[in-house]
């Protein structure tokens, strides 16, 4: 038995499920001669939000997507305690707990909403009858019960966000990585996804979040980390991060504020 495949039989007997790190140490990206990530490196614990933010071109998508395994990293690694998965392609990574939703739609459109989420249990969960329990859970809890045999295209913006988030978790994995979650979402819808967020932490996940709108993650995130050229610029606390001269400076700008 590979090391792999020891690590993921413990993850499914529920061991080292709680008190797990996923840890990107001094990642670099280079494009064309062009170091667009130099030795950067982050954390996220369990149960807590981290948000990787910066102007554009900052490198704080490509960080991202290197962990997600989108975007191959050139040096450093990216590890779930002791584990390391830099050169494993995403569906290995989600099997060891690594979750993620794009900014795009990922909603299988044709299906309805249960079968969205069927179809990723049938794929984690041999056990037809825990199946179905994980189903009506998981249905109930992001209150979307009563939508349960509609097409996924039919629901709104709101709906299909807790649609995308149930079905992530219907892997239960131990990370989400939440790519731009505010992106074209309406101002009445914002508040919603936060809550969102803040529950899929409650249940112990560690969630990482890159996002243009730097307001509403800071207001959302426990910590945060402000990339530019290509490097950490500063991090910690949100409160702690506004009023740090550089990040005002050469990010938020002098008259910024979370209030």
């Amino acid at each position: 038995m590979s090391q792999e495949q020891h690590h993921i039989q413990k993850i499914q007997r529920g061991v080292e499920r709680k008190g797990r790190t996923l840890v990107a140490s001094h990642l670099t990206k280079t494009y064309r001669g062009r170091r667009v990530v130099n030795g950067v490196s982050f954390f996220v614990n369990s149960g807590e939000a981290v948000g990787i933010l910066g102007p554009n071109g900052a490198g704080k998508t490509t960080c991202f997507y290197m962990v997600t395994g989108l975007i191959s990293v050139d040096s450093g690694s990216i590890r779930i305690d002791d584990f390391d998965m830099t050169d494993l392609p995403m569906y290995r990574r989600a099997r060891l707990g690594l979750g993620y939703l794009p900014q795009e739609v990922s909603i299988f459109r044709g299906l309805s909403v249960e079968n969205n989420i069927k179809a990723v249990l049938d794929l984690v969960e041999k056990n037809r009858s825990i199946r179905a329990q994980k189903l009506d859970a998981l249905l109930e809890e992001f209150k979307i019960s009563h939508l349960r045999y509609l097409p996924a295209l039919s629901l709104s913006g709101g709906e299909r966000r807790r649609l995308e988030i149930a079905r992530s978790l219907a892997s239960s994995p131990d990370f989400m990585l939440l790519d731009e979650p505010f992106a074209g979402i309406d101002p009445i819808a914002i508040y919603d996804i936060q809550e969102l967020v803040r529950h899929i932490k409650s249940r112990g996940i560690g969630v990482l979040i890159t996002d243009h709108n730097v307001r509403e993650t800071l207001d959302l995130v426990d910590r945060a980390y402000i990339l530019y050229s290509g490097e950490v610029l500063t991090h910690g606390h949100p409160t702690d991060i506004v009023s740090d001269a550089d990040a005002r400076r050469f990010y938020l700008g002098e008259k910024f504020s979370l209030s």
